[in-house]
Formats: structure tokens, C-alpha cells, sequence
């Protein structure tokens, strides 16, 4: 029989496979982290200045791993969202008050978010990391998966799960086929200084290129993420400050007074992607690699981070053999609607809210109207804001989806 060097294999430290890693410390499970970066090496990408909004359920999830408490030094409350389209009446306010919770969600940077993950990962006896170094070929088997390195070394495990992202390359390795949509739309993401305190509400305002999103966070700033017409995004990041945030404000209004400051702008094309198949013989696809959305509603990395708490919950009860086929099946079925329900939910924000038709203007005001008026219905709103609608059966190790 081949010498199987691990019981599991992560491909991608960024933030939902250093989450996994993190979740599985207290296992028996020998577990190896294979990434194409030096830990806290500033050109990570997953790790850089974005903010990122964690829904209340995903904050129970790291209450859960006993990591949330070294994140909340870093984070933001979100008390209130307050929702709008421009051009047209009707707005919707969610209060985490209402909802008897203490946040409806929270705002932190993605590097203080890698900072905290890779500084428990480097206190986790069941742990190699592996980099920088990347994968360039596989060979699956019935009892382990093969992996060649990029520096000609062969590493094996019974489970191999891949996090490496939207491009994932384990998922170009299998040929899995994905669903592919290009929205025609790019993100503007940067940190903005408005003239007014944001008191912990965060804004998402629709408009006919897309919805822009400022998000609360510390030292009075708020974190953008501008969904622009792709081809548009060129001209803006180009511009000097002052233009740039008088377009801005044209678009977002004074909800928070003058926009006074911005920070580094960056860009990135928007497209759904979702794998065929999550789950192939020994081999799982786990966040962007599984489904990359779409950031209307920030959903992307919280739905990630679910896929995290149920194959966690899955492979510590099964350390035996954490790649036995049925196990893998548990997971897929267990995640499929969830994956599912958020997709097709964010799809047809884009679709609905994306667009200058003066007849959906005119419904879609009223509909944030009628949401904002009816508490069964905002209570609905927010429980998918937060993550807590989700039908899932609860984690024998403490974690709620």
C-alpha cells in the first residue's frame, strides 16, 4: 500500500481554507495547508485592506471555533442596514434592536482577518504548511489523492479540499465543468471618510450600473464596494480624489454628509461561477472554488464560511477515513440548498435592481416600502441578512448554520 503523508490536504490559505484548518485543530486529523504565499506575505491577495461583512451567523461560527474574540478587536458592529434606489421613494431599515440580536453583522478588514487565521495556524500541532508552492498535477486513487508540486515533490492525503479561489486550479485539474455568468459589471472596492459618524449603519443603495455598499468601520471610515458598468471602472480609478468622490456622492447621496476622503482604489470583474460538482471521489470544492457570487448582499465569503462548519462537523466525527465517499455525500447533500437558495437570491438582485426600467423602478420602491412597513416581512429580510434562515440541521460540535 502507498504511504499516505496526510489524513487531509487544504489547497488555498486564504480565508475559507485557513477557516477550515482553524476549525479542525482539536482533531486527530493530520492536516497539511498547501499555499502559493508566505504566511502574512503583504502580495496575498485574499489578505489585503477589502472589508469584509460577516453576518451574525457567521460570527456564531468563529464564537464556535474560539476565534471570535481575537476578531472582535478588529471589527465593526453593523446595528442597521439601511437599504434604498436611487431615483426612486421607498427605503427599508433593519435594526439588529428589532431582531433582539446584538449585531446584525460585523465589519472587519480581510488582512486583520488573515492575521488572526494565520497566527492560530501557526500554534496548531496538527498542522504543515506548505509554501509557497503550488499544485500542478493530480491522481485520484481509491483510498488517497496524489499531488505534484510545482518544485517536483508528491505529496498524498485520504481527503483533498480545495480553497483556492474562483480560478481554482484542483478544479481545472479534474475538468469539472462550472456555470459561468459575466454580469458585465466590475467592483470598485476602497475606504472612504465621510463627514458624518456612521453609527454602525450600513448602506445598500441600488443604481442602474449596479448597487453600491458602504460599510461601517473603525476610526470613523466606511468600506466601499461600488458596483460599476464594466468598462466604466477604468476612468474612475483614474481620477483624481476630489472627481472621484463627487461622482460617488452623485450616486450615493448624503445620507452621511460630504464624502471627504478615499482611500486606495482597486477593481475586480464580477462573474457567478458555480462548479458542476462540489464533491468528486476524494476531493471536495469549498467556497469561491465552489461558488463565486456576485457581492450584492455580501453573501459571498459567509456562504463559504457555512460550507466550512458543516465539512468540519463532518470530517471530526469521521477521522478514520475523512475521505470515505459517503461522508463526502452527506456534505453535498447537507449544503446543496443552502448553495442553491443563495445563488438563485442573488441572481435575481442583480437582475432586478440592476437596471433602469422606470416600471421595476416604481416596484421596487414599492416593495422597499412595503418591507420597511410589514415587521413579518423585514424580520424575513433580516434573518437572510444575518444567515439565519438557513434550513440546517445543528453541528454536534456547537456550530449553528
Amino acid at each position: 500500500m502507498a504511504q499516505i503523508d496526510f489524513d487531509l490536504i487544504v489547497v488555498g490559505g486564504g480565508m475559507v481554507g485557513a477557516s477550515l484548518a482553524c476549525a479542525l485543530k482539536n482533531t486527530s486529523l493530520k492536516i497539511a495547508i498547501i499555499e502559493a504565499f508566505e504566511p502574512n506575505s503583504t502580495q496575498q491577495p485574499s489578505y489585503d485592506d477589502r472589508g469584509i461583512a460577516l453576518a451574525y451567523g457567521s460570527q456564531r461560527i468563529f464564537e464556535s471555533m474560539g476565534l471570535w474574540h481575537q476578531l472582535a478587536a478588529h471589527s465593526t458592529e453593523i446595528s442597521d442596514i439601511h437599504v434604498s434606489d436611487r431615483g426612486h421613494f421607498g427605503v427599508t431599515r433593519l435594526s439588529a434592536e428589532k431582531e433582539n440580536v446584538p449585531a446584525l453583522g460585523q465589519v472587519l478588514t480581510a488582512r486583520s482577518m488573515g492575521q488572526v487565521l494565520n497566527h492560530t495556524l501557526s500554534q496548531q500541532n496538527n498542522l504543515d504548511t506548505i509554501c509557497p508552492t503550488s499544485v500542478i498535477s493530480l491522481k485520484q486513487h481509491d483510498d488517497h489523492v496524489e499531488l505534484i508540486l510545482n518544485d517536483d515533490r508528491s505529496i498524498s492525503a485520504k481527503l483533498i479540499v480545495a480553497a483556492d479561489g474562483a480560478q481554482s486550479t484542483i478544479r481545472q485539474l479534474l475538468g469539472l465543468g462550472a456555470l459561468e455568468h459575466d454580469y458585465g459589471q466590475t467592483a470598485i472596492t476602497a475606504n472612504i471618510s465621510p463627514e458624518r459618524a456612521h453609527r454602525g449603519r450600513a448602506f445598500e443603495r441600488f443604481t442602474d450600473s449596479g448597487p453600491i455598499a458602504l460599510l461601517p468601520m473603525s476610526d470613523k471610515r466606511c468600506s466601499l464596494v461600488w458596483t460599476v458598468k464594466t468598462g466604466d471602472e477604468s476612468t474612475l480609478l483614474q481620477l483624481p480624489e476630489n472627481e472621484f468622490l463627487a461622482q460617488l456622492q452623485d450616486r450615493f447621496g448624503y445620507r452621511l454628509g460630504k464624502l471627504k476622503q478615499v482611500g486606495q482604489r482597486n477593481s475586480y470583474p464580477l462573474k457567478l461561477i458555480q462548479a458542476d460538482q462540489a464533491v468528486q471521489q476524494r476531493i471536495v470544492l469549498i467556497g469561491n472554488a465552489a461558488h463565486s457570487l456576485h457581492p450584492i448582499a455580501g453573501q459571498g465569503f459567509n456562504l463559504g464560511l457555512r460550507d466550512v462548519a458543516a465539512l468540519a462537523d463532518v470530517l471530526a466525527d469521521n477521522t478514520n477515513d475523512c475521505g470515505d465517499p459517503r461522508l463526502l455525500h452527506d456534505y453535498a447533500q447537507w449544503r446543496l440548498k443552502d448553495q442553491d437558495d443563495v445563488i438563485k437570491d442573488t441572481s435575481s438582485l442583480v437582475t432586478i435592481f440592476s437596471n433602469n426600467n422606470p416600471i421595476l423602478g416604481h416596484l421596487r420602491g414599492a416593495a422597499l416600502t412595503l418591507i420597511d412597513a410589514l415587521p413579518s416581512a423585514k424580520h424575513v429580510l433580516a434573518q437572510k441578512s444575518m444567515g439565519l434562515n438557513r434550513k440546517q440541521p445543528r453541528l454536534s460540535r456547537g456550530i449553528r448554520l
